[in-house]
């Protein structure tokens, strides 16, 4: 049976796994419950976007033991979501020791992702993909695979140097925006808003959206605006970046 501290410590853990790989906050939420129940005890959580609040009861009848984790940064990784929902209901099968818990969370945590060239060649796919989606041909969907493993590229790089996501989305849409129009000066036949909408829609948050509408849809509002909020700063930031770029070209062309 895990102390009070203890079982803290893991439902943080399993809610900070959730948070950073793009959870809804009633899932998030749900997951820490499932994980107190299953050892019999009280909890109440507050989730945030950029934090998550728990309280446990304190078997003691003392002041109930409380923690906070800030959370910075976020992606989406909807296998170890699944994970982390799978660890908290074997907790109802079979209790986990302390120590038990936190190695399956770290393994979850530490799982290894896919591969970086995976990533790139994924990157380049979806925008080759989309531009065709989009009418576009099959050349122009050539033009936005090369430029969209360009741009996730600077994308990684950028995300190693610590600076704020905004300017890296911003630098992400600018870099777009440049090669889209060098490719319609190379190649004239070459539609400029065709590849580039093929080229930056790996930088749309279609997954943040869908999770503001389903948080607001389960009675969170807070989050829901938080998150609507950070997808709208997530594309203006990719946009301002296009348009900027797209603006100077056109006008050093003409």
């Amino acid at each position: 049976m895990m102390k009070n501290r203890e079982l803290m410590d893991v439902a943080l853990k399993a809610g900070e796994i959730l948070l950073r790989s793009g959870a809804e906050i009633y899932r998030v939420e749900d997951t820490i419950r499932w994980i107190c129940l299953g050892y019999n005890t009280e909890c109440e959580s507050f989730v945030l976007p950029t934090g998550i609040f728990i309280s446990i009861k304190d078997n003691t009848g003392l002041e109930p033991l409380t923690s906070v984790k800030r959370i910075s940064r976020r992606t989406v990784d909807l296998d170890r979501i699944d994970m982390v929902n799978s660890f908290s209901r074997q907790l109802h099968l079979r209790l986990f020791t302390y120590s038990e818990a936190i190695d399956e969370l770290d393994r979850i945590e530490k799982r290894r992702q896919y591969s970086f060239f995976m990533r790139l060649i994924s990157a380049g796919v979806a925008s080759f993909v989309f531009t065709v989606l989009f009418k576009g041909s099959i050349y122009e969907g050539l033009a936005s695979f090369l430029i969209g493993m360009l741009i996730f590229s600077a994308k990684e790089l950028l995300s190693k140097t610590g600076l704020f996501q905004f300017f890296e989305l911003l630098v992400s849409g600018l870099l777009a925006g440049a090669l889209a129009v060098l490719s319609v000066f190379l190649f004239p036949e070459f539609r400029l808003f065709k590849i580039i909408i093929g080229s930056i829609m790996i930088f749309l948050p279609g997954v943040a959206i869908t999770n503001s509408i389903k948080d607001a849809l389960y009675g969170d509002i807070v989050a829901s605006i938080s998150r609507l909020g950070e997808a709208l700063f997530t594309a203006a930031a990719v946009g301002a970046g296009v348009g900027i770029a797209v603006s100077l070209g056109l006008s050093w062309r003409f």
